[in-house]
């Protein structure tokens, strides 16, 4: 099976959707992962869809004149005092154009409450036709895969999902075979990337890191193919901000190194499968 790829908000972030969508489509993504949900972070701009009507015309009128499609929109945040209704506009924008998905993560200690809302979050994605898929995020609440499992196996929703990201499994020291586990229906896509083997031992770094510096596929420290090939085939949404080779190549060219890169990396570590595969071929 040919491996998709989607271009993630982070690797180009500012970028608006519709220039995001066209420079996916020239650098040979087959999606993009949008973000439509306004956080309001520093340096982030309001790509809220649902609120701009010529921006969604225009996002809308990319998707089909490029043919690349909308893989997930995020992020539905699952924070203290979250009412998940508010993401519903988003949803709905997210359904509008096609998309398959919503990411979500949770931010709040208190267990229970982030159990109830992310089911919630899951209920009112349904009707939409949309999964929601729950990242862990080493510098949030749910940080790991165990923690991560908890929630969905007591949230109990059939349209949740678990979302790997190479760069926060890494850093929650999980072991790839932990991911066997995971019922295989519940991953969907996944966040890829590369980053310095050696975790950050402060906070602060390891958010400057995740943010601002993430590495090219193999050149990194991650053995990012022993967690990849040990998950099904799924679309890799390539999320890898890194603000110096975005200063210096520009966004379509980062976009485009990102995705080279991708591909050389697993040309160079196929799936056991694929070996077999080519074994065959060559004995023909």
């Amino acid at each position: 099976m040919k491996k998709q790829y989607s271009l993630a908000y982070l690797t180009i972030l500012g970028c608006p959707p519709p220039e995001m969508i066209n420079i996916a489509a020239r650098t040979g993504y087959d999606f993009v992962s949008l973000r439509p949900i306004y956080m309001g972070l520093p340096g982030e701009p309001n790509f809220s869809l649902s609120d701009n009507k010529e921006l969604m015309k225009q996002t809308k009128a990319a998707l089909s004149e490029t043919g690349v499609k909308l893989l997930d929109i995020e992020l539905a945040k699952i924070f203290d005092g979250v009412d998940p209704k508010n993401y519903l506009p988003a949803m709905e924008s997210a359904a509008e154009l096609g998309g398959k998905h919503v990411l979500s993560s949770i931010w709040t200690d208190d267990r229970n409450f982030a159990i109830e809302r992310f089911a919630e979050l899951c209920e009112l994605a349904k009707p939409f036709g949309l999964t929601v898929e729950l990242e862990y995020v080493p510098i949030a609440s749910v940080k790991n895969l165990s923690g991560t499992l908890d929630v969905l196996q007591m949230a109990k929703q059939d349209n949740a999902g678990l979302m790997v990201d190479i760069h926060h499994f890494h850093r929650a020291g999980d072991k790839v075979e932990d991911l066997d586990a995971v019922p295989r229906e519940w991953l969907r896509f996944l966040h890829l990337c590369d980053a310095i083997k050696d975790i950050p031992a402060s906070m602060d770094e390891m958010t400057r890191i995740l943010r601002e510096e993430r590495s090219y596929v193999g050149e990194g420290g991650i053995d990012v193919a022993s967690i990849v090939n040990r998950i099904p085939e799924i679309p890799c949404s390539i999320e890898l901000p890194n603000l110096k080779r975005v200063q210096e190549y520009g966004f379509e060219e980062h976009a485009r190194r990102c995705l080279q890169t991708a591909k050389e990396y697993f040309d160079q570590h196929p799936r056991e499968e694929n070996k077999m595969e080519t074994k065959k071929l060559a004995l023909v």
